[in-house]
């Protein structure tokens, strides 16, 4: 595939992730959060599953899949989908409500559950492309 063509097909598959994230993020607060109150679970559900198709991926290219589904659904898809700057912006707002709690299940949680949804993932795309 030439390099402008991939940049297109790239920029299609982030936007497929944004709107991805943007339904599944809508769905969840209007079914899980109806208290104002209430811990925000889109954003860390959505690192979280991002993160371990991020790690299938790479387990998969590493086993010999082509590096394309890296570039397109990796970078693309995956990079649309997961947002770091939505939960950093949701942390400090929990910490400036003074909700010490919910603050710390959202960024611990997400730090911590991404890295090892990661380690899953490839764990599995290593098993899966064998």
């Amino acid at each position: 595939m030439s390099a402008p063509m991939m940049i297109v097909v790239v920029a299609l598959a982030g936007g497929v992730g944004a709107v991805a994230r943007f339904a599944l993020d809508g769905w969840l607060r209007a079914r899980w959060s109806r208290r104002p109150d209430a811990h925000p679970p889109g954003t860390m559900i959505i690192n979280l599953s991002g993160s371990l198709l991020l790690g299938l991926l790479a387990g998969l290219v590493l086993s010999g899949a082509p590096a394309t589904l890296q570039s397109v659904a990796g970078t693309g898809f995956c990079g649309g989908y997961t947002t770091f700057s939505t939960a950093c912006v949701e942390v400090v707002r929990l910490l400036g409500q003074r909700r010490w709690g919910a603050a710390a299940t959202q960024g611990l949680g997400t730090l911590v559950g991404a890295g090892l949804l990661a380690l899953l993932g490839l764990t599995a795309g290593l098993a899966l492309g064998r």
